[in-house]
């Protein structure tokens, strides 16, 4: 019996025996390099905002780390908001490719015509119904095609309807350190490949704040640039250590610029009102005013007639370059302030002082002190390419174009205005 075993153990294998055991070790090396290929080939895409960020901050010679991105990627010459140039409206529309008219966030503040409420960007549990939110952010179109995503903030990206965000995010803590954001990323970008993102946004507030309370020339500016750029380099060390810098394409943009104003340059318009039925709403930049059924003919006649550093608008003769007029919750009468003006009411003009902020956005979207920038590297990208102006509302069919998949139809984008940025 033991010489039979042995036996046994010497005989060659049937020839069907060896073909199913060979075929079957073929699939598995196959189906191995199935997923891997396939975790390779979707591309990463990291998208950061460097709030307040304007197109010149970049040519006052204080961001070497910047300098290198530009030099291994593209640069426009300036990234177009929409109108209004404010924080929420254009980063949406960055992320959906829609004007502020159709997205629905108008304002950063704004009331719901039909239901009176109020939507608020410090107010949380507001920000976060995702029914004031109407168009398609990128991030829902790419989780719709099987491709992960994540957030470290970004306008939108945290609503309660797990269908409209991205699979990771971060509820928004405006002090939360600017390093723990960057080491948040790039704890994504090592997590295993069936788990791992493969587009994040990144989103920092540092020159808003800065422009604003100090004006857009001041030395705290300065030093809020260098600041910024630090991060830069900070980023691209960190991709580095993990071995992903050269698979990520890195696309900084910003949704405005910013321009100085001062406590001289203000319309009171509540004193130019006086004694007249009215709404105010908007802001200093682009005030709304909804008059009482019995007065609209009265508060135009006057607002015409004291028309002084401010254009006024009925909402059915809104420029149509502005594209601010296709949306329910627009009042029927538009301020547009001159560059540098605030509109106020009799509260704000008494606030006012020499402590007011020194700088502000939210004007007109074709003037060069309201654009931001566009910078990009990577493998998708062309290298040393530069152009002129592009609009932000071009980057949601870009990274459709990127992630080789369809966009939401109902885009105001356009992929041919910007595809030639790519490789």
């Amino acid at each position: 019996m033991k010489s039979q075993r042995i036996i046994n153990m010497l005989t060659p294998k049937e020839p069907n025996e060896i073909f199913t055991m060979t075929f079957k070790r073929i699939i598995l090396i196959f189906l191995f390099a199935s997923i891997f290929i396939s975790a390779q080939s979707k591309p990463y895409v990291l998208l950061v905002s460097f709030d307040g960020f304007r197109w010149d901050y970049l040519n006052r010679n204080i961001t070497p780390n910047l300098d290198v991105e530009i030099q291994n990627g593209v640069r426009a010459s300036s990234l177009r908001p929409v109108f209004p140039s404010k924080t929420f409206p254009n980063h949406l529309s960055i992320i959906t490719g829609m004007y502020a008219e159709h997205h629905g966030i108008i304002f950063n503040k704004f009331e719901d015509i039909e239901t009176k409420e109020t939507y608020r960007l410090g107010d949380t549990s507001v920000v976060r119904n995702p029914d004031w939110y109407k168009g398609e952010a990128f991030w829902t179109t790419a989780e719709k095609n099987d491709i992960t995503t994540a957030s470290f903030f970004w306008p939108g990206s945290e609503v309660n309807d797990c269908s409209k965000r991205p699979t990771y995010y971060k509820k928004y803590e405006h002090n939360l350190p600017y390093r723990k954001r960057i080491d948040g990323v790039v704890n994504w970008l090592q997590l295993p490949y069936e788990k791992r993102p493969h587009f994040i946004t990144l989103y920092f507030h540092d020159t808003d704040s800065f422009g604003h309370e100090f004006g857009p020339n001041s030395p705290e500016i300065t030093q809020s640039i260098k600041r910024l750029d630090t991060l830069v380099g900070y980023l691209n060390a960190q991709l580095s250590e993990i071995g992903m810098k050269d698979s990520l394409n890195i696309i900084f943009v910003s949704d405005h610029g910013m321009t100085e104003i001062d406590t001289s340059r203000t319309i009171n318009v509540e004193n130019i009102l006086s004694n007249l039925d009215y709404k105010l709403g908007g802001a200093s930049t682009l005030a709304m005013i909804e008059p009482s059924k019995d007065d609209y003919d009265s508060i135009y006649a006057r607002l015409n007639k004291n028309q002084n550093h401010f254009k006024l608008y009925s909402k059915e003769k809104m420029p149509t370059y502005f594209h601010f007029s296709n949306n329910e919750n627009i009042y029927s009468i538009l301020l547009v302030a001159e560059l540098g003006w605030s509109i106020v009411n009799d509260k704000q003009f008494a606030q006012m002082s020499e402590h007011s902020n020194k700088g502000d956005h939210g004007f007109d979207n074709n003037n060069i002190a309201m654009h931001g920038i566009f910078i990009a590297e990577g493998p998708q990208f062309k290298n040393g390419y530069t152009t002129g102006t592009i609009w932000n509302i071009d980057i949601y069919p870009l990274l459709c174009k990127i992630f080789n998949i369809a966009p939401n139809p109902n885009v105001d984008g356009s992929l041919e205005r910007i595809e030639f940025l790519l490789k």
